[in-house]
Parts: C-alpha cells; structure tokens; sequence
C-alpha cells in the first residue's frame, strides 16, 4: 500500500517547537538554529499545507486553526517517534518528569521513590508538586497524578486508589471533652474546612442531622497535608484519607475514632497522553507504581 506523501521532517519538527512556545526565537534556541531558519521551514511547510499555520503577532506567534489541529497530531507523532528510537535503542532517555498533588507526593511518593530510583538507575525523576492539571504538549511533563473522575480527554488514567476519607484528630484534643465515641462528639470541637463537601457525606452516611451541624465557613487549608499538620497542632478535626497517614496514627500524632470511611466517586490516577502509553520509562514507572500499591494500604 503506498503511503500518503509526508510533509518535510525538519519543517515538521521546528513547527512542533514553534507552536508548543508561541515563539520562532524560543523554538529557534531549542533546535540550535537561527530565527531565519526557523522562519524559513515554518514557510516551507505552509506551503505544502495550503495554509498558514501561524498569525504572526508583534511578540511572538500564535497558531491558526489549521496550526493548532496539526500541532497536537505532530506533538504526539514526535513523542512516539522518540519513544520507538528510545525504545530500540534500549535506553529510557534518562529523565522522568512527573507533576504531583501534594499530599500524593509527601505522604506517599517521597516516601517510596528510592526504590524506583534503585531498580531504575537510568532514570532520573523530576518531580513537581501541584494542584493543577498538567499540559503535557507545552509543559515537558511525561506522567501526572490527580485526583478526580479519570476522564480527562487525551489521557491515559489508570486508577491508583480510591479518594476514601474520614474525620481525624489529635488524640489530645479528642481526651479534652473526655474521648470521641459517637459521630456527634465531633460537633463540641472545632472542624476545620467544613465546607469541605466531604464533611457532609460523611456525616449524612454517619447519621448525624444536617440540622445539627454548623453552617459551613469559608475556611479553607488546600491539601490534606496542610490540615493534618493543622490537626496534629491541636487546632481541630479534620478530614482525610486514613492510607497517607497511617505513620501519623501510629505514632500517636493522629487518631481515627470512627472506622466508617466514605467516599464521593473519585480517585487518584496515574495520567499521561495515550501517544505516550508505550514509552519505555513511562512502562516502568506504571509497573513500579502498581507494585507498591498493592501492599499500600488504601
């Protein structure tokens, strides 16, 4: 069967940097080229296209619609190209760089990623801790871990762990009106986040009345690493996922008065663009990541 034509590689190549920067002199610094040349290819392959790929503006560029179409198709072509060479070649180009929500990174990656690091002494892990969702075409990142449904368009997500949660506390602030035994106890000590919707769940599945709990506040601490530390302070109960602070319990800085456990729907997932799912270092990651979650205790 005779393949369709092909557009020139080298054009194909400085288009993908230019679009992913929005900038011929940034992509021009990557490729080790001049900005002439970079100009040069881009009008190389516009006009084998047909169309222009680029308005071109007073700082920098911006892709047209034909450009921004063409630009994600060739990102993920390139990855895949990189990863068969990679792949053949029998390396794993060296760096892994994975964007991480925070209380995944502290209470279970740094926690664990030695291992990988020794049974994978090839690649390096840059980790980057965040709430945000990653762009992986613009940002560089190979692999994400989120919370959420695990329907992020363009991604593979393999479900890690389910988002389970229930309220903690310091177990000094728990003997301060003589123990936490029933789910109402909560209510005589200070609940931090409690608009937090997890609180509702949890109390409505505890059999607590709406109507006795307090109205919501705006107070917010962001990750659950920061309201723990918030908790273990004394300051008040918070809500969490008991498998990242199982260390924290049995030292005695946290306690779990209640087993009853809920949860909204969602999970942490292992994300990365499907052009990426065979990429050899990617693979190993994925591997490494199921293995330890099978004895984590989720």
């Amino acid at each position: 069967m005779t393949r369709t034509p092909l557009p020139p590689l080298a054009a194909v190549r400085v288009f993908e940097a230019a679009a992913r920067y929005g900038n011929f002199t940034a992509a021009a610094s990557e490729l080790g080229m001049t900005q002439a040349a970079v100009s040069y290819q881009i009008k190389v392959l516009e006009d084998r296209v047909g169309a222009s790929l680029f308005h071109r503006q007073p700082r920098g560029v911006q892709v047209t619609d034909v450009g921004a179409r063409f630009s994600d198709r060739m990102t993920a072509s390139l990855d895949m190209i990189a990863d068969a060479y990679a792949e053949a070649k029998g390396t794993t180009q060296g760096m892994l760089a994975v964007s991480v929500i925070p209380t995944f990174a502290t209470n279970f990656l740094a926690r664990r990623l030695g291992r990988f690091q020794l049974a994978n002494p090839d690649i390096a892990v840059r980790i980057e801790v965040s709430e945000a969702l990653v762009d992986f075409n613009a940002s560089g990142f190979d692999l994400g871990i989120r919370g959420g449904r695990g329907d992020w368009p363009g991604l593979t997500c393999h479900k890690i762990m389910k988002t389970a949660f229930t309220p903690m506390l310091s177990p000094a602030l728990a003997a301060s009106i003589g123990g936490v035994s029933r789910p109402e106890d909560l209510l005589k000590l200070p609940i931090l986040a409690l608009s937090d919707p997890w609180w509702r769940i949890w109390f409505e599945a505890a059999g607590v009345k709406a109507a006795d709990v307090p109205d919501s506040s705006a107070q917010n601490f962001g990750s659950q690493v920061i309201e723990a530390n918030a908790a273990i302070a004394g300051h008040g109960v918070v809500m969490l996922t008991p498998a990242f602070f199982q260390d924290e319990i049995e030292l005695g800085l946290l306690t779990q008065p209640f087993d009853l456990t809920c949860d909204d729907g969602s999970a942490y997932w292992l994300t990365y663009p499907e052009s990426r799912r065979n990429a050899p270092k990617i693979r190993s990651f994925r591997k490494w990541l199921e293995g330890e979650m099978a004895t984590f205790d989720s």
